[in-house]
């Protein structure tokens, strides 16, 4: 059931039933700056383990303070959405914070909480994903939770389903990651959606 009703919801949504966002927004919303998508290796129990991540820095520029509770989704190939954190070991994340070497950096269990207003309480996150495809044909990432704008949806024969504002990035092929080292994929598109 889940299945069909996320297949009907994409359908609704690629033949353009679905709500768009406010060009304004009209709820509170977050300023997110997202960072490139890398790849990168780590040693998990003895063995190589190929990793995308980003990183993303968030501003409250809202009338008064919110909770930050961030969500990153991929689809690789138009496959199935994949959170992010799923199936990554926390020495993983540990070594790319020790990588990165920003001591503001929080993983994305550390940020959840309330974000004050202004820039000087801007908040940075790192999130990270296997890459257990390294010949990806295109890959999307979902970023909700920084916009407080929703929207029901009527489906036919079930419940309705609530829409978030989602920040869509979309990034071109990158072809084969093997040996890419720190190079980042292109990013080809990025959009606020309802998801």
């Amino acid at each position: 059931l889940v299945a069909l009703l996320a297949a009907s919801l994409t359908l609704a949504i690629g033949g353009g039933w679905a709500p768009e966002p406010d060009p304004i927004p009209r709820r509170w919303q977050l300023d997110a700056e997202i960072g490139p998508l890398r790849v990168h290796t780590v040693e998990v129990a003895g063995e190589p383990m190929a990793y995308f991540y980003l990183t993303y820095k968030v501003t409250n520029n809202a009338d008064s303070d919110l909770l930050l509770a961030p969500s990153f989704e991929m689809v690789v190939n138009g496959g199935e959405a994949v959170r992010s954190g799923r199936d990554v070991a926390s020495e993983v994340t540990a070594a790319l914070q020790e990588r990165l070497a920003n001591p503001l950096l929080l993983d994305q269990i550390a940020i959840i909480g309330p974000i004050l207003r202004g820039p000087e309480h801007a908040r940075e996150g790192l999130v990270i994903w296997p890459a257990n495809r390294l010949a990806p044909e295109s890959i999307t990432i979902y970023a909700a939770g920084f916009s407080g704008e929703t929207a029901t949806v009527p489906v036919e024969g079930a419940k309705p389903v609530l829409l978030r504002k989602t920040l869509a990035l979309r990034y071109a092929a990158p072809g084969d990651l093997t040996g890419r080292g720190d190079r980042p994929a292109a990013r080809v598109e990025s959009r606020w959606i309802m998801r």
